[in-house]
């Protein structure tokens, strides 16, 4: 059986390095591994959230929620916006994605990335017979190359994809630059990935309000702790929503991811520790690495930054390598576009954690 052209052309999304990898090809105990590669939350899920799902298993027999209204509801409130205004994916960011694909994407349309960015945008879009159009982040500026967004845009430009903050950068673009190519181009629809925002604590959501081509994509993976349950939404014009309802599967999200999500948004201290507690983390890494000789660090809006280590001698992969052989997993940036082969990403650990990082860090280096 042959597979389509598309997917028979296409080349698989690299993700980060799994703990249970390393401590397989290294012979080291899973428990001591330090992770640093996927820009999750190391403290771990709303206690509310655990409670939730442990009353909840009982009920695994029966089918989930599908119109999710309560949780809409908690979104909304969270958000500031309309409940109208929201849809929720059941497998992360990811799956709201592909519903926009799926809801606005025609073979042979373009879609604009400026890279260095998040590659699942590609890796989506390509499968509905979307045409990757890259634009560029400037890495000398550490800013969003606008002049390459514009030269980027044909009659032929469905969606565009801005990051902010960026992955893997940590960039924010500025609200003034997202309302000059909103308003400039009123037929292509300007997906704002607000993956981090709750780190930059900064957000672009009132721009749903002024604009019916601007969708803002956000995440529980990162503040709210809950990478393990996928769980994503979209913000829009009504209309937008409207029309991806129609599309997006009806039981996508699990009744344990409900009452996760749901728990958690209702968890105010948790999500305000979360956020305290990345903010130092963050903080605690880009002071330290910026002493390193050798290394070049990005400053960060997110819960991760970006490093070049071209003077260090290693390659990132090399770097990589030695890390992950002391029990340090880092986000090796090679299979980046955008990036050669001399950029790693760190992301957010406990200061018990980060403090041993940048020991061990130190010692490959010297």
């Amino acid at each position: 059986m042959k597979a389509r052209k598309i997917v028979d052309e296409m080349d698989s999304y690299v993700p980060g390095r799994s703990q249970d990898e390393i401590a397989s090809d290294f012979n080291l105990n899973k428990e001591d591994i330090i992770k640093l590669g996927s820009n999750e939350n190391p403290w771990g899920p709303s206690p509310k959230a655990m409670k939730a799902i442990s009353d909840e298993i009982k009920s695994i027999n029966r089918y989930p929620e599908s119109q999710l209204k309560e949780l809409v509801k908690e979104i909304a409130k969270y958000a500031g916006v309309k409940d109208s205004q929201v849809i929720i994916g059941g497998d992360g960011a990811d799956e709201i994605i592909d519903v926009l694909a799926k809801t606005f994407i025609d073979e042979g349309d373009e879609f604009i990335v400026p890279l260095p960015s998040y590659m699942y945008y590609e890796y989506l879009l390509q499968q509905y017979g979307a045409k990757p159009v890259y634009a560029k982040w400037d890495l000398e500026k550490n800013e969003l190359d606008v002049d390459s967004i514009f030269k980027s845009i044909s009659d032929k430009t469905k969606m565009m994809f801005l990051c902010s903050p960026n992955n893997p950068t940590g960039t924010l673009i500025d609200k003034e630059v997202l309302i000059d190519i909103a308003s400039k181009n009123p037929e292509i629809l300007i997906v704002i990935d607000e993956a981090y925002f709750e780190y930059s604590e900064v957000t672009n959501k009132d721009l749903i309000n002024d604009f019916d081509n601007i969708f803002i994509i956000r995440t529980m993976s990162k503040v709210l702790g809950l990478a393990g349950m996928r769980i994503g939404y979209g913000l829009a014009c009504e209309e937008i929503i409207e029309y991806m309802h129609r599309i997006k599967p009806v039981f996508s999200l699990t009744r344990l991811s409900f009452v996760a999500a749901l728990n958690t948004f209702r968890d105010t201290d948790y999500i305000e520790e979360s956020i305290k507690k990345g903010i130092e983390s963050r903080q605690y890494l880009y002071d330290e690495v910026s002493k390193i000789d050798g290394l070049y660090v990005f400053p960060s809006k997110s819960n991760f930054m970006l490093i070049d280590v071209r003077k260090t001698g290693f390659t990132a992969s090399e770097l990589a390598l030695e890390l992950m052989k002391r029990g340090i997993i880092v986000r090796d940036c090679t299979s980046f576009k955008g990036l050669d082969e001399y950029w790693i990403r760190i992301s957010i650990c406990t200061l018990e954690e980060d403090k041993k990082f940048i020991e061990i860090l130190k010692e490959v280096l010297s």
